[in-house]
Parts: C-alpha cells; sequence; structure tokens
C-alpha cells in the first residue's frame, strides 16, 4: 500500500529527482531504518525483554524547553505552554515538571485546574497560594504544598516579596482516578531530615504512613501512583535506593540551587554534580540535568554527590 501510495506521489510531481527522493524515503520508512526516536513511555517493553535491571534516558538541562517572560523564568521538562515536544509528553503519570523562578511582587493570577495533582516543592524564597477551596498561605524553604484539584479548582500562586525572587518546582500528576473531591495538602521538611538520606515526601494516599489529613508528619499525601524523594548530600556522600515491587519508571532530578543560568548549547559545568550508577549504567548529572528511568524487577540505584559539591539538592520520582 504504501509503494503504490509513493508510486502515485511521484507521478503528481512530474519530477524525476522528485520521484528519487520519494522512493529512497518510502524504502528507509519501510526498513525501519528512518523512525522517530522513541519516547521514554514505549521503552519499558523492551527493556523487559533485555532483562536489564535499570535503562538511563538523559535529560539534560539544555534540551530541556525555556520561557523569560521577565516576571517569570522557567524550564520545562516536558511539554508545556508554548514549549512543545512530542518525545517529552510526560512520564508515567507524570505531566509537568516546571522549574520556575517568580520575580519579587510578581506570580500568576487566578486560574482553573482539572483532573490533576498539583504540587510545589520550594527551594527559595516565599510563595503565596490563594484558591477557591478558602486556603491562603505563605510557603518557604522546605514546605511541600499539594491540591487535589479533582473537579475543579481556581488558584493564583505569588511571590509577595518585593526583594527576593522565589525559586519552586511545580509538578503535576495525572490522578488514579477521575471526578475526585478537591483537596489541600501541607507539609513541612527540613534541610536536617533530608541530610545525606532519601526522604519520602510524597505517596500515594493510603500507603504506610500517609496520613490523609490536611496537614500531619509524613508523606504527602497524593491520589497517583507516584512517590517522591528528597535528599541534600554533602560532597562525597551517597544514597542508595532499591525500588518498591511494581515500579516500571524513575525519574531523577538535579536542582538548579546555584542559581538561575540562561539557555545554553552545552551543559552547565558549574554548580552541583550527581553521579548515579546502577548494575549496568552510570551517569553524571550537573544542575539542571534529569535522567528517565526504566525500572524492571526490584534494582537498587546509587546516587553520590560528585567531591567538593556540597548540599547537592535532587529529587527523585518512582511511579508503578
Amino acid at each position: 500500500m504504501l509503494l503504490k501510495l509513493v508510486f502515485v506521489l511521484a507521478i503528481s510531481t512530474r519530477s524525476l529527482l522528485g520521484a528519487l527522493a520519494i522512493c529512497i524515503l518510502a524504502y528507509l520508512a519501510r526498513s525501519r531504518l528512518f523512525t522517530p526516536r522513541a519516547s521514554i513511555n514505549h521503552l519499558h517493553t523492551s527493556l523487559v525483554a533485555k532483562n536489564m535491571a535499570l535503562q538511563f534516558l538523559p535529560r539534560p538541562s539544555n534540551e530541556r524547553g525555556h520561557a523569560d517572560h521577565d516576571w517569570l523564568k522557567t524550564y520545562h521538562t516536558f511539554s508545556f505552554a508554548s514549549y512543545q515536544d512530542y518525545d517529552h509528553l510526560g512520564l508515567g503519570p507524570l505531566r509537568v515538571i516546571n522549574e520556575d523562578r517568580v520575580a519579587p511582587g510578581t506570580g500568576f493570577g487566578m486560574h482553573s485546574h482539572r483532573e490533576f495533582e498539583i504540587f510545589s516543592y520550594i527551594v527559595t524564597g516565599e510563595l503565596e497560594h490563594k484558591d477557591s477551596l478558602g486556603n491562603t498561605e505563605i510557603m518557604k524553604r522546605g514546605d511541600l504544598q499539594l491540591t487535589s484539584v479533582g473537579t475543579g479548582v481556581r488558584h493564583s500562586e505569588y511571590n509577595r516579596n518585593t526583594k527576593a525572587p522565589v525559586h519552586f518546582l511545580q509538578i503535576w500528576a495525572k490522578p488514579s482516578e477521575s471526578g475526585l473531591k478537591p483537596k489541600y495538602y501541607t507539609r513541612h521538611y527540613t534541610d536536617e531530615e533530608k541530610k545525606d538520606v532519601l526522604l519520602k515526601v510524597v505517596a500515594p494516599v493510603g500507603g504506610e504512613k500517609v496520613i490523609d489529613e490536611r496537614e500531619a508528619n509524613g508523606p504527602t499525601p497524593i491520589h497517583s501512583p507516584v512517590s517522591v524523594y528528597a535528599s541534600i548530600l554533602s560532597a562525597g556522600k551517597s544514597v542508595s535506593h532499591t525500588f518498591a515491587p511494581g515500579t516500571t519508571k524513575a525519574l531523577v532530578h538535579n536542582i538548579m540551587t546555584s542559581g538561575y543560568v540562561e539557555p545554553r548549547s552545552k551543559r552547565i559545568q558549574s554548580g552541583s554534580k550527581l553521579q548515579l550508577k546502577s548494575s549496568a549504567e552510570s551517569l553524571e548529572l550537573a544542575e539542571g540535568d534529569g535522567v528517565y528511568i526504566n525500572v524492571s524487577g526490584e534494582p537498587t540505584l546509587e546516587i553520590r554527590a560528585a567531591e567538593g559539591c556540597e548540599n547537592s539538592e535532587f529529587i527523585l520520582f518512582e511511579m508503578s
């Protein structure tokens, strides 16, 4: 069928060179020598077939989407707003990981969301959250706020501080079921709690030590098969993580804690560096870099802060 279509197209062009070029493209397509790059969400089958425990797919910072709106400077791990990339539409239930910096006295006006689990991980500065559920709260470093927007919530996020910007990660995940009643959660995790360990800061509702209340100790509840761990590593220190049974995908993101860097063609050389290692793979992450990980079985991942890199802060997502 493909060859018939090519033949008709070639005749219609009435050009020998055009016909030859079209035939070459058809051959490449048919022989599978010319195919688009595979999405991370389609790699798991081949991973299992090869019986590999972990497979790394780097997401370098300089390849992320970027926008500079003057009041907002942001990097996008996945397709978002004006940044559209069909190779990076999401990972498992994750749909958004934006690393945002909002200028003093500015912010996101009131807007609506439906059918998402949306949370903010505050790195530096202050962020005011206000929503149609009646919540008003100013979050600071160490705070994690999550809104299960369900059937619909309107909210705003604003930097009321007139002197310093706020740096935070804005993360969205698809819920396990639709039509949920909206809920609001806040948690606080100190630097000491995250120092040289992997601290679980988000976990599915119903999980061990997950308290389904607005404010409590332990992980922040999420209505999605996602667990999130946070860590701040001292130079040369490492943590190991054995993925839970049923985990199929993971993601590690090295936060840009040294400050904002303009987009560039090469990776960021300054700041913290993480060294990731499994039984078959190894990778270094500079600040802003991430890595998608396909998981088979219950393998272990080691994450080490490079020598001379103090306070390397990162988050790890684990998804079934």
